[in-house]
């Protein structure tokens, strides 16, 4: 293996760690949670590197060398944190804060030695590894302030013999050391902390343990009952406030379902839709253009905010209201749950006629409501309707695919259905089940896809020649559904292979010449993201498209006259041969109208054309 691949999935590898570190609730949270972020916004970069075939220059190495080497630092700052002392951690805040700085600065400085536009990138993930580079170096800059009344507090308790028990109060809720097992946990730190010293524990380790003893005799006095076994939630605020991370931007409540979109800010997801929907195309925080409009869950935060109205008494979202009657809208009922059940037994142990019948309830109770949703699968039905996606019996099987489309509309759903092995089956139905199951199929697996890993794995099991074929012959609710899933799989680098080697581009070509059709906007953002690939331009540009690209930029839509000067681009800057097509079409005049009144993208591609036509 060549040393740049070598180095890219090394580095890859490290970013991936960071998914993994747990919530931080200590004086550093802030630090720590901003670091972590910031780094897996970089993980995009080096999924498509490690499946790109185009060598990196020394350069280039040498700059992905060094972040390779911060990154591992980066990762030990973050290990320190999350492992250590709470005490220690705000007693030498400083040192910690000035840790992060550094370790941001030199994160910044290596990919300020990176050319993106020199990568085998796509043009969405050039975009956000320049927004997360702006964003280090935003942060490098910028100096966190201490939190003035804990250091009183702190100050405070360590002068004073018998310290006022709201001072104590305050401070093992800033430092999450509010139960015995807390406390615990931060009494191994500190001897952890004398061992790696030689046994001399010095000044900061005698206040350190001194002030541990008057946290854990205030936390013992409140809670008299409490000895060596922990009691969840015993020290709570009566009115929580909500971290600012926590609220949506637009709404500014708690969010229930964040989601991030292109720049990576993070919205709740039904006010960021709201605002989609109305037509706007940039981020309300940034006022950044949205390369595209795809909400991807931020399950991180989502357990974050889980966690936090847990140690707080505040009503988790999802189990507000709990499960709903699918008739009445009220509580459900023994009878209820136990009807469930019953569906339950037939999808099991019925006939054929019983099994379904049974999915077919299951379908519609999973389309009422996002409860249903919730009940249906707490009881088991999924490992049940996956089993039935085999059924030999067509409406059994268009069933149990639609149920589990409606089921992943559901966040947690979609991860259950993966589980359950649903992939290879749902492809198996996209390939052979009737019309209405093969248009079902794609829009489970556009659902699915959501989740970036599962790009991944849908495109693995065969499901792209699938959907190209339902694109080509499928009703036209069919096609739609066979786009959105292309669409969506093409953002995972190797998916844009999988289809045009499937011989994509003919059929996209076709939609896009037939405006009556109804599916202009969907071929050209799928030949948009496929054109970012080396194969995938060699393929348009076999398609003559040159025509067809010309005229949408001079009478298409805002945003389809984007895509064409986007697709045009691409093909223009790989190849001058599609350059002088163009020009026999007029398309200098195209070009300037668009560069003056078309998207900020469609500006910028339009510029960098007219640029290349004036050079030769």
């Amino acid at each position: 293996m060549e040393e740049s691949k070598e180095i890219v999935i090394e580095i890859l590898e490290i970013v991936k760690e960071f998914f993994g570190f747990t919530e931080c609730k200590n004086t550093s949270k802030k630090l720590y949670c901003n670091l972590i972020r910031r780094v897996k916004l970089l993980s995009p970069l080096f999924e498509e590197l490690k499946d790109s075939d185009k060598v990196i220059d020394q350069q280039q190495l040498i700059a992905l060398k060094s972040l390779k080497i911060v990154l591992n630092s980066a990762k030990k700052l973050l290990q320190s944190v999350n492992e250590g002392s709470m005490l220690y951690q705000a007693l030498q805040w400083e040192d910690f804060a000035k840790e992060f700085r550094e370790v941001t600065e030199q994160i910044e400085k290596a990919l300020s030695g990176i050319s993106f536009e020199k990568l085998d990138i796509s043009e969405e993930v050039q975009e956000q590894i320049e927004l997360v580079h702006a964003q280090f170096k935003r942060a490098k800059d910028r100096l966190d302030s201490p939190d003035i009344q804990l250091y009183m507090d702190l100050a405070t308790a360590q002068s004073e013999k018998d310290p006022d028990p709201a001072i104590l109060k305050r401070l093992s809720e800033k430092l999450q050391l509010k139960t015995i097992n807390d406390l615990k946990k931060e009494s191994l730190a500190l001897h952890e902390m004398v061992l790696s010293c030689g046994g001399d524990p010095g000044n900061i380790l005698e206040e350190m343990s001194a002030l541990l003893k008057k946290l854990k005799d205030s936390v013992l006095m409140e809670n008299p009952d409490v000895h060596t076994s922990e009691k969840d939630n015993f020290v709570r605020h009566r009115s929580p406030v909500i971290p600012d991370d926590f609220r949506c931007p637009i709404s500014l409540e708690l969010m229930k379902d964040p989601v991030i979109v292109s720049t990576g800010q993070t919205y709740e997801r039904s006010c960021i839709q709201k605002w989609l929907d109305a037509g706007h195309r940039t981020c309300p925080k940034t006022q950044q253009t949205l390369v595209h409009s795809a909400l991807t869950p931020n399950y991180v935060l989502k357990s974050l905010i889980s966690q936090w109205c847990e140690s707080n008494g505040v009503e988790l979202p999802k189990k507000q209201g709990g499960c709903k009657n699918w008739k009445t809208g009220t509580s459900v009922s023994d009878c209820d749950r136990a009807a469930i059940d019953a569906l339950l037994q037939k999808l099991s142990n019925g006939n054929a006629e019983e099994q379904r019948a049974a999915a077919g309830e299951l379908r519609l109770l999973a389309k009422r409501n996002g409860d249903n949703r919730i009940c249906i699968a707490e009881a088991g039905a999924i490992p049940l309707l996956v089993e039935l996606l085999s059924s030999s019996d067509p409406r059994t099987q268009e069933h149990a695919v639609t149920a589990l489309l409606n089921l992943s509309i559901n966040e947690t759903n979609k991860g259950s259905i993966v589980n359950a092995g649903a992939i290879p089956d749902i492809v198996d139905v996209l390939k052979n089940g009737s019309m209405e199951a093969r248009e079902n199929a794609a829009a489970t697996l556009f659902s699915l896809s959501v989740i970036d890993e599962n790009k991944v794995a849908i495109g693995a099991a065969g499901a792209i020649p699938a959907l190209i074929d339902l694109l080509s012959q499928g009703s036209p609710r069919g096609k739609k559904d066979a786009a959105t899933a292309i669409f969506n799989l093409s953002i995972y680098q190797g998916n844009k292979v999988r289809a045009v080697r499937a011989g994509i581009v003919v059929p996209l070509m076709k939609l896009l010449i037939d405006a009556a059709g109804g599916m202009v906007d969907e071929a050209l953002a799928i030949l948009a993201i496929l054109a970012s690939h080396q194969e995938g331009r060699v393929a348009i540009g076999q398609a003559e498209p040159v025509p067809v690209l010309v005229e949408v930029m001079r009478t298409g839509s805002p945003r389809n006259r984007e895509n064409a000067a986007a697709v045009l681009w691409s093909l223009c800057a790989a190849d001058m041969q599609h350059l002088e097509n163009a020009k026999e079409y007029g398309v200098e005049e195209a070009l300037k109208e668009l560069s003056e009144n078309g998207t900020d993208r469609a500006k910028r591609k339009a510029a960098n054309i007219l640029e290349l036509l004036n050079q030769n």
